[in-house]
Parts: structure tokens; sequence; C-alpha cells
């Protein structure tokens, strides 16, 4: 039972930076070029987790195969949310900041932080299976990235003019989502072949890949410019730092 409630507070936790950030746009002023080099930042967090955790376990557990089927299923699927919101008119925006049909890129980045979560979480509450402990880079990457997604994802919503009870049931119901996702991993992909195990993990990469590509750095490059790379490059440092001393 107690393991339960580790897995469940493990993506609890990961989830909850989620709301740390989205409280810190809400009531602190954050300039925008801020929100921007934060964006940077997460892009490099992001990257490096995708890159070292993600996709190299999936390639060690499962091969080729599976790695680029989620990989590519992953993408795809951020892409085709990314398209119905289009549609609808709830994501929206142009690249100089200001929306169309009031609305900016906040939903995307949302949209994002819970395709790529709920996997990211799988695999959080799938390290803990064995006793050997929630994996530690997993959680801090998770945990590091979220923070600039809620900050600037609810920094967008507000420009949108969204409400306060929108934006705390937003991240609230994607943070629980994370917590309900990390048990799951846990309890049921325990017999789970490490084919599948591949999968989960290169889907949350391919998420994560396509939703830096399409929302972070080009929001981030609008306000940061030169400055963009210099902080994605920190950002990937910071989180390649923490995977190699764990």
């Amino acid at each position: 039972m107690m393991e339960w409630l580790g897995a469940f507070g493990a993506g609890a936790l990961a989830g909850a930076a989620l709301l740390i950030g989205a409280a810190v746009a809400w009531f602190v002023h954050v300039p925008r070029d801020v929100v921007a080099g934060i964006m940077a930042f997460g892009s490099g967090v992001l990257i490096s987790a995708l890159a070292f955790d993600l996709v190299q376990e999936a390639q060690e557990t499962g091969g080729t195969g599976p790695t680029v089927v989620g990989f590519l299923a992953g993408a795809i699927a951020y892409v085709t949310a990314n398209l119905a919101l289009d549609r609808v008119g709830a994501r929206r925006r142009l690249r100089t900041g200001k929306s169309k049909s009031g609305s900016g890129s906040g939903t995307g980045i949302a949209v994002g932080a819970l395709l790529d979560g709920v996997p990211e979480s799988a695999v959080l509450g799938l390290s803990m299976v064995g006793g050997g402990g929630v994996s530690v880079p997993i959680l801090a990457a998770i945990f590091i990235s979220n923070i600039p997604e809620g900050l600037a994802s609810t920094a967008d919503l507000r420009r949108e003019n969204r409400g306060f009870r929108y934006v705390v049931t937003l991240w609230a119901g994607i943070a629980f989502a994370c917590a309900v996702s990390s048990l799951l991993g846990f309890a049921l992909l325990d017999s789970a072949t490490p084919q599948v195990t591949a999968v989960i993990n290169a889907v949350a990469a391919g998420a994560i890949l396509a939703m830096i590509c399409d929302t972070m750095i080009p929001e981030a490059f609008d306000r940061a410019r030169a400055l963009t790379g210099l902080l994605a490059t920190v950002g990937f440092l910071t989180s390649f730092t923490i995977h190699q001393l764990a």
C-alpha cells in the first residue's frame, strides 16, 4: 500500500510543479521577456530529459522499432490535438504574441503538458517497480521542466483573459492526471513487456519534442531573441548534470 501511495505521490509532486509555475505567473507580474527566457531554459531541460531519460531508455529496453513507433505516435498525437484546437479557434496566435479569436499559445502549452505529462508520469511510476524507489533524474527533469510550462502557459492565459477558476481547474486537472498516471504505471506496467515500456517512454519523448518546436522555442525566440540558444543550452546542461550525478 505504501508503495502505491509513493507512486501516486511522485506523480503528484511532478504535477505540482505545473501549479507552482501557474501560481507564480498569476500572482506575480512576470515580464514577457522573463517568461520567454524561462521558456527557452525549459526547452533545454525538456530536450535533455527526452534524449537521456526517455529515448535512450526506450532504445535500451525495447529496441529501435518500438522507440520509433512510440516517438512518432507521441508527436502525431500532439500535432493532431493542436490542429483540432486550431479548428475551434482555441489556440490560434500571431507570432507577435497577440492572439486571434481572443486566444494564444497558453492552451497549446497546456495540451503539451498533458500529452507528455501522462506518459512521463507512467514512466515515473514504472521506475519504482521492484522496490528500487523513484528515478531521481526523471523526477527532477519532469519537475524542473513543468515549472516553466505552467508559468509560460498561465502568463499567456492571463493575457487571453481566462479566469482564475479556469486556470486552477486546468492545471489541477493535469496535475491529478499525472499523479494517477504514475500510480497506474506502477500498478499496471509491472508485467509489461520491454517493448510496451519502450513505446510509453517514446510517446512522451515525441510529444515533448513536438511541443517544444511548435510552441515553446518559437514563443521564446519572439522575445528572447539572441539569448534563446544560450538559455536553452543552460537548461540542457542543468538537466544533463542531474542525470549524470543521480
